[in-house]
């Protein structure tokens, strides 16, 4: 299993399955990154967090916990 957060700078990934429970899960979700999704990792922070991502045409930051709980392949 491989998640969000493991994922290089400049690869292009598919969303398998969010893991998490509750709010978290549902922010996610809300923000647009769901099963089946293509996400593009533009930057990571020089300490590692937060991830910047590019998904459904738009950019996004997330912290490594909420990365962390997103399965790519």
């Amino acid at each position: 299993m491989k998640t969000l957060r493991e994922t290089k700078i400049g690869e292009t990934v598919k969303v398998v399955k969010i893991h998490g429970t509750g709010a978290v899960k549902r922010r996610i979700m809300d923000m647009g990154i769901t099963k089946g999704v293509e996400i593009y990792v533009r930057k990571v922070a020089p300490l590692g967090d937060p991830i910047e991502i590019t998904a459904r045409g738009y950019e996004l930051s997330l912290r490594k916990a909420d990365a962390e709980t997103i399965e790519v392949e």
